[in-house]
């Protein structure tokens, strides 16, 4: 272990840093993560913050105390005086016993603290009241809301992205075969077939990561919203046709009706039967883990197939499932991992750090650190403010469908309050009528004749080109290039009289205009295919 540099405790308060920001190792069972690396570390230093770090706080995710050092860091050995010295503490799991010390984490942060982490407070009440009898601030990275304005500090995201990704590498290294399907001299590999349940943040991510890996995905949510996402990464959406809104609070999905759930677990039973994997990711905040594989379902599985169950911290979307456990049921291997994205720590404790470097800036940095409860994202991630319990946050607030202005109704109700003139309308037909009544009199027959197959060219041109929307004309070339070879064929046949002929000229010009039709369309065609070449 490299030599600690020992803080400065007495210093005087003025000379003191506005903050110090405080970095305990993680003392949770396999919890590899680490809230600050040396990357943020220097970025939240340019905030005004100083750093103290636990020494060996980062070395489960390849972090050493000698970059925390070469970042400028304040590498502590002493736990009691790191927590008790920091203005905030940065963590990833909620505080819990300290084995070491014999003493459990609340204790040793100092009264009126602030602390940020995972809180998980629906399932903490306890955890709650031991931080608000010692006057503490709590934020919960788990409570931050799912809005655009803060997308950047969604730690759940970013831990859910990498924990979607980890999920197929599980099943792949449980699986007994590859992913991709293969034809070989020792004979043909089938692709694997890869069923997600749950199309969010995890589910999306496990999606790409399967189809990356050669495997057939099909994927289900009770949110037809994100139909579209799942089929732009390749994978099958499978659907039930319900009408009944799916959407919950904060971009979850929320309880369906009993009926939607009869069908969903008669559509799992059938999938379960023919795929090769299941990766469950179905969660509601505030609540269990809802049980989507039942034992039968497991018990229908092809022998060596497997099953992740991502929600196992919460109680798991398999019957079958224990948490932090891989065994084998009936032949079905269960992975019931608690620590997905942890087991990626290096790249975890990045994002993560960068979304805590987010939320400290979006707080005004040291010099202007303010707790702002009337802004909907602070207010919905602080859990204690002060000593007091301030969750549950009030639900936000859905924006409401907009009503249409004075004018816009104004404008629907004047064709109602203005008929038409039906003698206007039949003006301009009367008129080609009459014209083409003329032509078909005084013209010969064989005028006639011409001009019927003019006529039907210039409805067929109007039907393919113009009712066709601007962007599918390119795919249309393939068309209008058969149409051009026609037009050729047919002035080739127009050009057998003499040169001095009309009819001779049109010819020839007809076979040149489409010549260059065709030239064109293959010209563009090929440009096309070139955007698509590696």
């Amino acid at each position: 272990m490299t030599a600690a540099i020992a803080p400065d405790t007495t210093a005087s308060p003025e000379s003191r840093p506005s903050m110090r920001l405080g970095i305990p190792k993680e003392i949770a069972q396999g919890e590899r993560r680490v809230a600050v690396t040396p990357d943020t570390a220097q970025k939240l230093q340019k905030l005004g913050f100083e750093v103290w770090v636990e020494a060996g706080a980062g070395e489960s995710a390849s972090f050493l105390d000698s970059a925390y050092q070469a970042a400028g860091c304040h590498v502590v050995e002493d736990v009691p005086t790191l927590w008790a010295e920091s203005d905030i503490v940065l963590k990833v799991r909620s505080p819990q016993w300290h084995p070491d010390l014999n003493r459990d984490e609340t204790e040793l942060l100092r009264p009126g603290g602030k602390l940020i982490s995972f809180i998980w407070p629906a399932q903490n009440p306890e955890l709650l009241e031991k931080l608000a009898q010692k006057n503490a601030t709590v934020m919960a990275m788990d409570a931050v809301p799912r809005i655009t304005r803060a997308q950047k500090l969604d730690a759940l995201s970013s831990m859910a992205n990498l924990a979607g990704y980890r999920a197929v590498i599980e099943a792949a290294n449980q699986f007994g075969r590859g992913f991709t399907g293969q034809i070989t001299a020792a004979g043909k590999i089938p692709p694997c077939k890869v069923l997600v349940i749950g199309a969010g943040v995890a589910g999306l991510a496990a999606i790409g990561t399967a189809r990356g890996l050669g495997a057939i995905v099909r994927a289900f949510d009770t949110r037809p919203a994100v139909k579209e996402q799942v089929q732009s990464l390749g994978a099958e959406f499978l659907e039930l046709h319900f009408e009944e809104d799916s959407e919950g609070s904060g971009g979850y999905a929320k309880v369906m009706s009993p009926a939607f759930i009869a069908a969903e677990m008669a559509l799992f039973a059938e999938q379960a039967k023919e795929v090769d994997v299941i990766i469950t990711t179905a969660l509601i905040p505030g609540k269990a883990a809802p049980r989507l594989v039942t034992q039968e379902m497991v018990e229908a599985m092809k022998p060596g197939s497997v099953v992740v169950d991502m929600a196992a911290e919460q109680g798991g979307n398999c019957e079958v499932t224990r948490p932090d456990e891989i065994y084998t049921y009936h032949g079905i291997t269960i992975v019931g991992l608690t620590d997905l994205a942890s087991r990626m720590a290096n790249q975890a404790s990045q994002l993560y750090g960068t979304n805590l470097f987010h939320l400290l800036s979006d707080l005004g940095g040291a010099a202007n650190h303010t707790i702002d409860m009337e802004d909907v994202v602070v207010r919905q991630s602080t859990v204690v403010l002060e000593g007091e319990v301030t969750w549950p946050a009030p639900p936000l607030e859905r924006p409401a469908p907009s009503k249409p202005t004075p004018q816009s109704v104004q404008t629907e109700q004047t064709p109602a309050q203005t008929k038409p003139n039906p003698l206007k309308q039949l003006i301009w037909p009367l008129i080609i009528g009459a014209a083409l009544f003329g032509v078909g009199v005084a013209a010969p027959e064989s005028f006639i004749s011409h001009f019927t197959v003019f006529v039907l060219a210039i409805f067929l041109g109007w039907k393919v080109i113009w009712d066709v929307t601007p962007a599918l004309h390119t795919p249309l070339m393939s068309v209008t290039n058969a149409i051009s070879g026609i037009i050729i064929i047919g002035g080739m046949l127009q050009i057998s009289g003499p040169l001095t002929s009309t009819v001779t000229v049109l010819g020839a010009i007809a076979i040149f205009v489409s010549t260059l039709n065709i030239s064109g369309g293959f010209f563009v065609t090929q440009r096309m295919l070139n955007m698509f070449h590696k």
